[in-house]
């Protein structure tokens, strides 16, 4: 592991949704700590309205994201990934590109918010469902002693978090 900040990855297949909403988290709540990333296997191209609106509704910046393709961290000059974590299951299943670091790697599934139906109330409370829960899951990893705990006690601890 890299001395702190530590770069991490949340990749969703899409990058419209989950992963953008656990990119602003964890830069928030991570700050100084970490520093995270969000990228798609198959990118839709534009970040969901819903998502950028649930990041304002937890007085989150909404700037600056932008809907990108995994292969971006994947390159000689790309940030030394710490972490990678897929957030969800069609990610999970999918072969991943060599990631610079060789970095601890996790499933953090979640139902995906942009798949919600209903009104444009359900929909959203949808995605404010899905950031509570990516919420806890990033405090529980940042209360793990990171700079102590051994490599597989670690590998554990971050999976462990994602089947809470």
């Amino acid at each position: 592991m890299s001395s702190p900040p530590y770069n991490i990855l949340f990749v969703c297949t899409g990058n419209s949704a989950r992963s953008v909403l656990a990119e602003g988290l964890m830069n928030h709540l991570g700050q100084g700590k970490f520093k995270a990333f969000s990228a798609g296997s198959h990118p839709t191209g534009e970040v969901n309205p819903l998502a950028l609106h649930t990041l304002a509704w937890l007085h989150l910046p909404t700037e600056g994201y932008r809907s990108k393709n995994w292969d971006e961290f994947a390159q000689p000059r790309s940030p030394v990934l710490d972490f990678v974590f897929t957030v969800c299951d069609k990610a999970a299943g999918e072969v991943c590109p060599v990631w610079p670091g060789q970095p601890m790697t996790a499933h953090w599934g979640l139902p995906d918010p942009a798949a919600a139906v209903g009104s444009d109330a359900q929909k959203l409370q949808a995605f404010q469902e899905t950031a509570v829960a990516l919420k806890r899951r990033i405090e529980l990893m940042l209360s793990l002693p990171l700079t102590t705990l051994d490599k597989m006690s670690l590998q554990k601890a971050v999976r462990d978090i994602g089947q809470a």
